[in-house]
């Protein structure tokens, strides 16, 4: 009689583990929907529900944290690489994520991140830029400028901010392979902004930092209402 509790026991412990994982690919299937006609995406982002069980949040409408990979994201005709977007405290009804409705869906925290690669920057740059890269913690931007009417070859390590009109490259200090030029002429004409100024959740970037790959760009936004969030 034991071993046969002991089975019926396994097997409804085993039927509530699958209709659990059941669920949570429906609802990160129906999210993932969601924000690609949010944001018209060509593709379906990666959705991540963490948390076990997922039935409690689902029942409960309220889900501890997820995350989103969206990839590629275009704004301004600037493209971004390795869009990440992270939830946390998320209120979702389940019928409603079900129907598709967003209308009551919020965020208690919303968390993006992404990669402005080193050739969308340098397309922004002034004429004479050859390349751009980092150098440990510090951006480098490296080109040939007409000064005074001679061409000089200029490697400059430059400060990188987030401003209301996106990220603002300013020259910091200079190496020449000529006369010294003062970094304050360099400033009025090297200086530019990369118009990149928001992700994806109602937030301007706040955050930038130079990694091997381009820049790493972040925003957060509290008491996110994902029915006031700005379609594409």
């Amino acid at each position: 009689m034991r071993k046969v509790l002991l089975v019926l026991v396994i097997l409804l412990v085993g039927g509530v583990i699958a209709a659990d994982r059941i669920g949570v690919r429906v609802a990160q299937n129906e999210i993932a929907k969601q924000i690609a006609a949010q944001y018209n995406l060509p593709r379906k982002p990666t959705v991540n529900i963490h948390g076990f069980p997922f039935l409690t949040q689902a029942i409960g409408g309220q889900y501890d944290q997820i995350d989103v990979n969206i990839g590629n994201w275009t704004q301004q005709d600037i493209t971004v690489s390795d869009l990440k977007i992270q939830l946390s405290g998320l209120k979702a009804p389940l019928m409603d994520v079900l129907n598709g409705d967003n209308s009551r869906m919020a965020a208690r925290t919303a968390t993006a991140s992404a990669i402005v690669p080193y050739d969308v920057i340098k397309k922004r740059a002034p004429q004479g830029v050859k390349e751009i890269s980092a150098q440990g913690k510090d951006l480098r931007l490296r080109g040939t400028f007409a000064f005074l009417g001679f061409n000089t070859d200029v490697t400059m390590v430059v400060a990188v901010k987030a401003t209301r009109q996106g990220i603002a490259i300013t020259p910091d200090s200079v190496q020449t392979g000529g006369a010294a030029i003062p970094i304050s002429i360099l400033q009025q004409r090297l200086t530019f902004t990369v118009p990149v100024q928001n992700l994806p959740i109602g937030s301007r970037i706040s955050k930038v930092e130079v990694t091997p790959n381009g820049l790493l760009v972040a925003a957060t936004a509290d008491n996110v209402k994902f029915n006031d969030l700005p379609k594409a």
